[in-house]
């Protein structure tokens, strides 16, 4: 199937499949995440990790092969959004997070997700922008840092460590601390795609 902005790219390519795993790899991670014992959710992290190359890798591999689509290029910021805002949903109804810090950036996805939608249905692509690329950089590391941190818990839980048990207490503090950073960036980013046309 040939992209129809470019005839010399195709759908099905390295790149696109890459974008596409993290959308069918974020249920997995899920189910890891909620499971009860620490080696799956030690197995939810490496998921996730795994997940996050493919983002640092897709683009990359798309423009270095000049096998940039159109679909790719709708695909590629929303397999982010459905992988950290599940991430983030599911760090919220852990309580590892707020919940009212991670509202606002599911909101602010959904929106932006919507926008995207009508304008390749007006036949235009947004481009994402810059701050929009470090947004997703920085809440794929704040999640892979927050996600190690609880992994490291449920070990030291499982096998009684009471040095790393005893962090249980700053964990929160640390976690909110950083979805704080994470939420300004965000909001930053949906403000910048308001007030300059094609950006996300």
């Amino acid at each position: 199937m040939t992209d129809t902005a470019n005839g010399r790219s195709t759908i099905v390519n390295l790149p696109n499949i890459l974008t596409v795993s993290r959308i069918f790899a974020t249920p997995l991670f899920l189910l890891m995440l909620f499971a009860e014992t620490p080696i799956w959710r030690g197995g939810a992290v490496i998921v996730f990790l795994l997940a996050s190359l493919t983002d640092l890798y897709d683009g990359r591999m798309a423009r270095a092969r000049d096998c940039v689509t159109e679909f790719g290029r709708f695909m590629d910021p929303l397999a982010d959004k459905v992988l950290v805002t599940s991430a983030l949903v599911a760090l919220a109804l852990e309580r590892i997070v707020s919940a009212w810090l991670v509202a606002p950036i599911v909101v602010r996805d959904v929106v932006i997700t919507g926008m995207r939608m009508y304008g390749l249905f007006q036949g235009r692509m947004m481009e994402t922008s810059r701050l929009a690329k470090w947004k997703t950089t920085v809440q794929l590391i704040t999640v892979i840092i927050l996600l190690t941190l609880v992994g490291l818990q449920e070990l030291a839980a499982y096998y009684e460590w009471d040095g790393l048990q005893a962090a249980r207490v700053w964990l929160p503090s640390l976690s909110n601390g950083m979805m704080v950073a994470v939420l300004g960036l965000t909001l930053m980013s949906g403000f910048h795609y308001f007030f300059r046309t094609g950006s996300a």
